[in-house]
């Protein structure tokens, strides 16, 4: 698996014609792939949430599915110009596979129905959540350890969210002050806007469990298969093409009617365009992600999608008029705050395992 991540970031240095070379390791290099990391998650972000907002859009699966097969057209025409290498379609690989693939579908699926109740800032904020889950599965499942510092982040985390939650239901409430709103059917609205936020935060807590089952089992199932990065995204996008497609035709209306709903005529095209793009854009993570690391370091990384959590949640108050608030702002805060302090816990961690690990080859050798 090394050998294969190995060869993918080599391919990916030579197709971003950087420089190559020492020189090109300096400050100034890493400002291109991490302002590409942020440009790619920003839109992926946007452009998912723009295309689930409307009102009546109920056909999910439909559009995950028109996603994924957009990614593996990209993925396999960036393979045939001969910038990326992953292994050709195996029968065995893709039976070994498919039950990530599926747990992929409701991590995609269960993202989308939360991004259609919340806002971009509670939906980035709630996401952190998901590390903690990650991080007490690789505890049970892998021994892993949780220092006191990556606990004080997990405090931070989950006070950002109660206080994005505050924000999002006081809003709520704000919207439907019966001291504003004197009629029946204003009251019957605002408890129709804090039902669908129930509905989101169900949606929101569903996909991180689904989430975080899924990175942990997708590890498992990395050290069986050898997956390189580039394997994997092929296979889970290819994987879960079937599965979407049987559950849109059995799970949603095809009739001319719920089309014209989802995708209306004065629309029509721009969102399918939309739709295409958001597909696009995942790959183009993929690729930025890799090529981060490569110019930077994971530690960089991780800091920058810590740091990214705030253009992330200022793109929904710009472009979907989200409330800027106290309590949003501060939730936004607390959450960047978060992920600063699990990056440095992260960091700290990774330098004392390599001392542990420096400390006991020099006495085997002595041996």
């Amino acid at each position: 698996m090394k050998e294969d991540k190995e060869e993918d970031v080599v391919e990916i240095k030579k197709a971003m014609a950087t420089g190559g070379g020492k020189d090109s390791s300096g400050a100034l290099s890493s400002v291109p792939p991490i302002l590409c990391y942020c440009i790619a998650s920003i839109l992926m972000t946007v452009v998912n949430k723009y295309v689930v907002s409307g009102q009546q859009f109920n056909m999910n699966f439909l559009l995950l599915c028109i996603q994924s097969s957009v990614s593996v057209l990209c993925v396999i025409t960036v393979k045939r110009i001969g910038l990326i290498t992953f292994r050709d379609f195996d029968k065995r690989d893709a039976k070994m596979w498919f039950p990530i693939s599926f747990l992929l579908v409701s991590v995609i699926y269960t993202g989308s129905k939360s991004l259609q109740y919340l806002s971009i800032p509670v939906y980035t904020i709630f996401k952190n959540l998901t590390i903690i889950l990650i991080a007490y599965g690789e505890v049970i499942w892998f021994g892993g350890r949780v220092t006191g510092l990556t606990l004080v982040s997990f405090l931070f985390m989950v006070l950002s969210s109660i206080i994005a939650a505050w924000a999002d239901i006081s809003d709520a409430l704000a919207a439907g002050d019966p001291a504003v709103a004197e009629s029946v059917g204003a009251l019957a609205t605002m408890k129709g806007v804090v039902t669908s936020l129930n509905v989101g935060y169900f949606w929101m807590f569903v996909n991180c469990a689904t989430s975080a089952t899924y990175v942990l089992s997708m590890r498992k199932r990395i050290k069986a298969t050898g997956f390189s990065d580039w394997d994997t995204m092929y296979y889970n996008n290819l994987l879960s093409i079937p599965v979407l497609a049987v559950f849109s035709l059995l799970a949603e209306s095809w009739g001319s009617e719920n089309l014209d709903r989802n995708f209306p005529q004065e629309t029509r095209n721009f969102l399918l365009f939309a739709i295409a793009f958001s597909g696009a854009a995942a790959v183009g993570i993929s690729y930025t992600t890799a090529w981060c690391i490569r110019a930077t370091s994971s530690t960089t990384y991780s800091m920058v999608g810590a740091l990214n959590k705030l253009p992330v949640a200022a793109s929904g108050m710009i472009f979907f008029d989200d409330p800027v608030t106290f309590g949003s702002v501060s939730a936004v805060g607390v959450g960047f705050f978060a992920g600063l302090v699990y990056a440095v816990a992260k960091n700290n961690q990774k330098k004392a395992e390599t001392a542990v690990q420096q400390g006991i080859i020099p006495m085997t050798r002595k041996a």
